[in-house]
């Protein structure tokens, strides 16, 4: 985990809205009651400092994907590329061997493990050439899906005006998909693709299924789970009830301010395996 200090809003995804920037000492209490929610679930957090000047700097899981102690550097949207070296230095000090990818990748925001498979995502913040590059350098089985795009008025994908990329209310895999276990995952059918949609269903790993209210205004993918305790939304009634039913445990942290820049509990934190 980052910190908050240099927490913004510039509009690089559907929920960020410049006119209602956070309040950054709200936002530095939220991201202290995170880091404690998850050291009361028994997860050891590595604090470093946020990368000077870089509004989205807090969102550590869009800074690469740490699996098999390798790591996939991210390669991140104009405005964040200048988080890119200093994620590199941080990993490498870390003692992870880092890998530049061949194309454009968004970390663990758009990739998520579960067992022997790698659900992930395309189109909007990874390239899809990402899916054999990471299915040959961890060896597992990569489920490459892709959410639906956001829409103008008359029904048309929608390209970010700041990023110049196609947009979603899933941009990031983890806003619609989350892994419970290696044998459970959350996720939003609504989000994806007929195809894609289909591709997960098809899996044979257990689902639990969520509304597309709860997936958007409730952030309820974005969560993190040990296995045991899930650390997830307080604004997702349904999903919280669904996952203490499967003998989790959940702990809610209150969050309002973390949210104005489109991330919420997965985004602040990146796994270290």
């Amino acid at each position: 985990m980052s910190g908050a200090e240099f927490f913004g809003v510039e509009e690089l995804n559907p929920y960020e809205h410049k006119d209602s920037q956070p309040d950054v000492k709200q936002a530095i209490w939220e991201h202290q009651l995170l880091r404690k929610s998850f050291n009361d679930a028994g997860i050891e957090v590595v604090k470093v400092p946020a990368p000077a000047n870089c509004q989205d700097g807090i969102y550590t899981a869009n800074w690469g994907l740490c699996w098999q102690n390798k790591v996939v550097l991210s390669s991140l949207p104009n405005l964040r590329q200048a988080e890119e070296p200093y994620a590199r230095k941080v990993f490498t000090d870390l003692g992870f061997e880092v890998i530049t990818p061949p194309g454009r990748f968004s970390g663990q925001g758009d990739c998520l493990p579960c067992g022997n498979y790698l659900f992930v995502g395309s189109n909007y913040r990874t390239d899809k050439t990402m899916h054999r590059f990471l299915e040959d350098l961890y060896g597992c089985e990569v489920v490459g899906v892709e959410t639906v795009p956001a829409t103008d008025s008359e029904g048309k994908p929608i390209i970010n005006k700041v990023t110049g990329w196609p947009d979603s209310y899933f941009y990031d895999l983890d806003l619609a998909l989350a892994v419970l276990s290696p044998e459970l995952i959350a996720w939003c059918p609504e989000a994806f693709t007929l195809d894609s949609r289909n591709k997960i269903a098809a899996l044979p790993i257990e689902k639990i299924e969520l509304s597309l209210s709860e997936a958007i205004e409730g952030f309820a993918c974005n969560l993190v789970s040990t296995g045991k305790q899930v650390i997830m939304s307080s604004r997702a009634p349904h999903l919280q009830a669904a996952i203490e039913a499967h003998g989790f445990e959940t702990i809610t942290p209150e969050i309002h301010e973390l949210i104005k820049g489109g991330g919420y509990i997965r985004c602040c934190s990146l796994t270290l395996d």
